[in-house]
């Protein structure tokens, strides 16, 4: 990413001028931002999936930021923390991957800077290169002040429970921040799904529940109670499962160190489930609903699917408790302490 295509105060009068934020301070955890640039070195550096993120009203032009504006200021979201997933600089030589994860954090570091009313953003980090990435989650969290890392549910084909990122984890829990887990569009290794047309409609919320079970079964949001991990897409399929899981676990997978109905309630799951109240309920009940923080998967739900992202909330049949919760003050509750050392 570059900030060359950032709008300036001489932009087009379609461009943004910073609009006030709306009244409620609403945050949408789960938005992203590509630029051109930026897709344009992945695919340099052998990466051939670019082209569902390019035109779509996702780069960093001032017409793209105008209209992002103006659909959060219908929906009412004051900040949108950015992210990068899938198109993560998850790449095998480290000086690509520690280059690009630099590009993307400076950048999106300058869109809050330009618009702290706006924006925040999860850190992108050079794995599987973990000596590179935590140098880089000190500089984002730290230098930059970003609101947390992003990784996706998969890093060149390992699990997230890899023992690898142990260290990584080790850190994040010391810090108290956020792990954002976004599906890697690999169909969960599947060509059962990728060779099918399903690599997103399915693939994306099986990989959102084998990476929390991965997590889960090898018991790390027991170990690493600080790490705030948050999981796209409602979790998957986990709200419909947490009864089942526990039920197999005796027979399947006996030294998991507690229930998985028990670890899933350490986790936090962003609302973007195409606007279907039955999986918003089901979630709720399933995990609570001070667990669910609004998400919107701009640009994917885009225009009148934005704008009813954020209302199916309050029509899903949830009490209207829980639903302001998810709307207005669980997001606050995550982000509140990430860059800072736990208890600090």
């Amino acid at each position: 990413m570059t900030t060359s295509t950032a709008p300036t105060s001489s932009a087009p009068a379609r461009s943004p001028t910073a609009p006030p934020p709306t009244p409620v301070s609403r945050i949408d955890v789960h938005a992203h931002l590509w630029t051109a640039r930026y897709l344009d070195r992945l695919e340099r550096l052998g990466r051939t999936d670019t082209g569902t993120q390019r035109h779509i009203g996702a780069d960093a032009t001032p017409a793209d930021l105008g209209h992002r504006f103006a659909l959060m200021d219908r929906a009412g979201i004051a900040h949108q923390v950015l992210s990068v997933p899938p198109q993560s600089p998850h790449l095998p030589r480290e000086s690509d991957a520690v280059a690009l994860a630099r590009e993307v954090n400076e950048t999106y570091a300058e869109l809050v800077a330009r618009w702290p009313g706006r924006f925040r953003a999860f850190a992108a980090l050079p794995l599987p290169h973990v000596d590179a990435a935590l140098v880089e989650l000190a500089y984002a969290l730290d230098e930059l002040g970003m609101a947390g890392v992003a990784v996706t549910t998969t890093v060149r084909g390992r699990t997230l429970a890899d023992p690898l990122f142990h260290p990584l984890y080790e850190e994040l829990d010391r810090r108290g921040a956020v792990l954002y887990v976004h599906p890697a569009g690999e169909g969960a290794g599947s060509p059962l799904i990728t060779g099918h047309h399903m690599t997103w409609m399915v693939g994306a919320p099986v990989e959102d529940t084998v990476a929390v079970m991965h997590l889960v079964l090898a018991g790390l949001p027991l170990r690493y109670p600080g790490m705030r991990i948050l999981a796209s897409h409602l979790g998957g399929a986990l709200p419909m499962l947490v009864r089942r899981l526990d039920d197999h676990l005796a027979y399947e997978s006996p030294q998991t160190p507690e229930a998985p109905s028990v670890a899933a309630r350490r986790l936090w799951y962003d609302t973007v489930a195409h606007c279907h109240g039955p999986a918003l309920a089901a979630a709720a009940a399933s995990f609570g609903a001070d667990r669910l923080v609004l998400g919107t998967d701009f640009p994917y739900e885009d225009g009148e699917v934005f704008v009813r992202s954020v209302s199916y909330i309050t029509e899903s049949g949830l009490a209207p408790r829980d639903a302001a919760a998810i709307l207005d003050t669980n997001a606050a509750a995550l982000l509140g302490t990430a860059g800072t050392p736990a208890g600090g």
